[in-house]
């Protein structure tokens, strides 16, 4: 066995790996970016390494880099995680002539995996049933045009390199192919070099089951059982279970011979995904989607209902061990889901957020497991993948699991950064996700109700308390004084708040903090009392007593209570111009990211709709414009790193600007 592994990647999965070769004794590489020098999973490692700067090109994408490191400090193994280099055979083949053993398969299995065509045409020769489709070498716009017509509508534009759903197209008529193959070939350049791409029938309603896979390199190959990943945004998984309710005992074995002939098919090593696309009304046609070369971001609900260590049994197989056990020793028990924690908004359209972690709380509870790269106190950037931990929740049945997992959401808090916690806790309360009636497409049928925001009264007098408290001197009895609006509390003290419309919002208050009396907008005041606690208070209201956590970041009161998360932010007292020509052309970043262009300057004349900016973060751009005719001011120039709802730009209508 090793004694020095390198960990090529970042984030929680590099502290998960870290935990595995901390309980195996061996000794743990921590690689990093200027970025993340802070970061939890250089603080866990053993010793740590630095790359270079933050773009991803110059430190975690830089094979020489990463081999320097692995010389540097004498490790004889690599493990690349997921994502970055994890199914880059090149890296594979260079960690090799390093005299490096790379944690994972061999290269010929990355290279026929990481060709969806090449893929499908080997399993489909192993006797692995394949989605209906066209796919070739070098096939044409022309070719695919004609090819749709005998696939069938509607079909799916796929790329052949890559995943993550970049480059994939669906179309419904053949009148709107053509330009989705002009759009397709593009992105597919952008995100992977590669523009070639093949056409699949599109399964309705589909359901995403997908099997882990463990194969040794002295003739071993078995499955793990199944997970469900149909819950999805952006093509993206978010929800993840094992097993999936959707199969039988007997389909569950056919599925498990198939991802095994899929793995032999190319000598796979180490473990690996094998993912199937199924009908959700048709169990017995599983179609082979892709394979997955890599330890998968779900990889936790497997263990769980396994008792497998999937980074162990990796390193194991790396090291020439056999398999310790058979496909017959193989048990699923219980139920487990995993939910991906996000630093962005659902509510717009899942744009990355970021900004400061003021406090995080994570669950700590039986049976319920956090993987995590959180670290209180760090800033959570923009500059790579959004995602900050996962939750993963066991039980001995899949309704005691879920609301396990609802549970130890409510308890999961990260004050200072906007995460998808709410929508993830509304996600798996829908009727059809209890009911296991799940498919690809559910979250964005459903979406507009999962992102829907009521903000109880009890979250506003919460934000008065604690403005009321952070207004406390700490002088022995400052209520008591004589002096200024606080005598005996008798006068009231307000602040405008931004509303859940983003309209202003007045909340006032009179009297001290152990008998204040708050009023919202027009409404009757409430009474309610509030006493410091460690990270907030003990607040009383209508809803009863309980704890608030509390963390203040400029103008904005982050609150937890009642097992969700709030921003409050208090805007200045006059927000827009008033009177003649009032308007609001504040054009607004709707992400924390950086200014890649600027297409006008200030002074200039635009139309409306007119890009004004681009923004990006974590790899999307985000295109702003005009929102009226009129004459522009810039407050933002290209390079410049802003935060969600800056003003990067002022249109003053005509009228407005009229003396």
């Amino acid at each position: 066995m090793f004694d020095t592994v390198l960990i090529a990647n970042r984030g929680e999965i590099a502290v998960r790996i870290t935990r595995t070769l901390r309980a195996m004794g061996i000794r743990s590489v921590a690689v990093y970016s200027d970025a993340d020098a802070g970061a939890r999973h250089v603080h866990e490692a053993d010793v740590a390494v630095r790359l270079g700067p933050a773009r991803a090109a110059e430190s975690y994408l830089s094979v020489e880099r990463l081999l320097e490191a692995a010389a540097l400090t004498g490790a004889q193994a690599v493990h690349p995680g997921y994502g970055f280099l994890a199914e880059n055979a090149a890296f594979a083949q260079a960690c090799a002539a390093a005299g490096l053993v790379f944690v994972g398969p061999p290269v010929h299995a990355v290279e026929v995996m990481g060709d969806k065509i090449r893929a499908k045409q080997t399993v489909g020769a192993a006797g692995v049933p394949v989605v209906p489709g066209r796919s070739g070498p070098g096939m044409t716009d022309a070719d695919l045009l004609a090819a749709a017509d005998e696939v069938g509508y509607p079909v799916l534009v796929k790329p052949s390199a890559g995943g993550g759903g970049k480059g994939m197209r669906f179309v419904t008529e053949p009148s709107a192919l053509a330009e989705a193959l002009v759009s397709a070939r593009r992105e597919a350049a952008a995100s992977f070099g590669d523009d070639t791409l093949f056409l699949e029938r599109f399964v309705t309603r589909p359901r995403h089951i997908e099997v882990q896979v463990l194969a040794d390199a002295h003739g071993t190959t078995l499955h793990l059982g199944e997970r469900e990943c149909s819950l999805q945004r952006r093509h993206q998984k978010v929800v993840e279970e094992a097993p999936s309710v959707l199969l039988t005992a007997g389909q569950r074995a056919r599925y498990g011979a198939l991802a095994v002939a899929t793995a032999e098919a190319v000598g796979y090593t180490g473990a690996g995904t094998v993912e199937f696309i199924v009908p959700a009304d048709s169990a017995d046609q599983p179609f082979f989607m892709e394979m997955n070369t890599r330890l998968q971001v779900e990889h936790p609900v497997t263990e769980l209902v396994t008792g497998v260590d999937l980074v162990e049994q990796q390193l194991r197989v790396a090291a020439g061990e056999a398999l310790s056990f058979a496909q017959d020793d193989v048990r699923l028990t219980g139920h487990a889901v995993e939910v991906r924690i996000y630093a962005e908004d659902p509510a717009r359209g899942f744009l990355p957020t970021g900004g400061p972690a003021l406090l995080v709380r994570e669950p700590a509870e039986d049976g319920v497991r956090v993987d995590s790269a959180l670290l209180e106190g760090a800033r959570v950037g923009t500059t790579y993948d959004p995602m900050l931990s996962k939750v993963i929740a066991w039980g001995p049945d899949r309704a005691t699991a879920l609301a396990k997992l609802d549970r130890a959401l409510a308890s999961n808090v990260v004050l200072g950064v906007g995460t998808n916690t709410a929508f993830l806790r509304a996600l798996l309360r829908h009727p059809e996700v209890r009911a296991g009636r799940l498919d690809t497409g559910l979250v964005e049928r459903e979406l507009d109700c999962l992102v829907a925001q009521h903000v109880p009264p009890s979250v506003h007098v919460a934000y008065a308390l604690a403005r009321l408290l952070a207004l406390d001197t700490g002088d022995d009895d400052p209520w008591a004084t004589t002096s200024g609006w606080r005598a005996s509390g008798a006068a009231e003290t307000s602040w405008l708040v931004a509303g859940p419309d983003g309209e202003p919002l007045r909340i006032a208050v009179t009297g001290p903090p152990s008998a204040a009396r708050v009023r919202i907008a027009d409404a009757e005041p409430v009474a309610a009392s509030a006493t410091r606690s460690p990270d907030g208070m003990q607040l009383t209201d209508a809803g009863g007593t309980r704890t608030a956590l509390t963390a203040a970041d400029g103008a904005t009161t982050w609150l937890h209570l009642d097992g969700a998360t709030w921003a409050v932010t208090e805007l200045p007292p006059v927000r827009l111009h008033d009177g003649p020509g009032a308007h609001d052309g504040d054009v607004r970043s709707p992400m924390p990211g950086a200014v890649i262009a600027v297409g006008v300057a200030s002074g200039d004349e635009v139309e409306e709709g007119q890009v004004l900016i681009v923004v990006e973060a974590m790899k999307m751009e985000h295109a702003l414009s005009a929102p009226f005719a009129g004459t522009v001011g810039l407050d933002v120039r290209t390079g410049d790193q802003v935060v969600v709802d800056q003003v990067l730009a002022t249109v003053v209508p005509p009228a407005a600007s009229e003396p």
